[in-house]
């Protein structure tokens, strides 16, 4: 067993038991899971810049055929 401190809830910061009884780690619940993704759906988290630099614009195609 380790000595390291128990996980934190990064939502509610209660304490997120460890993977084999917690199935929403890094999360303490479903709940607080949801919570984070919902953020991330409103926008509220972002990322800041590219991961691996500039990625190249995406652009529409008239010559796709969708029949």
């Amino acid at each position: 067993m380790s000595d390291a401190p128990p996980r934190r809830c990064p939502i509610c910061d209660k304490p997120a038991p460890a993977r084999e009884v917690n199935r929403f780690l890094p999360f303490c619940s479903a709940r607080c899971k949801d919570i984070d993704l919902a953020r991330w759906f409103d926008g509220a988290y972002v990322i800041s810049r590219p991961l691996f630099g500039e990625a190249p614009p995406l652009e529409a195609t008239d010559d796709e055929d969708p029949s």
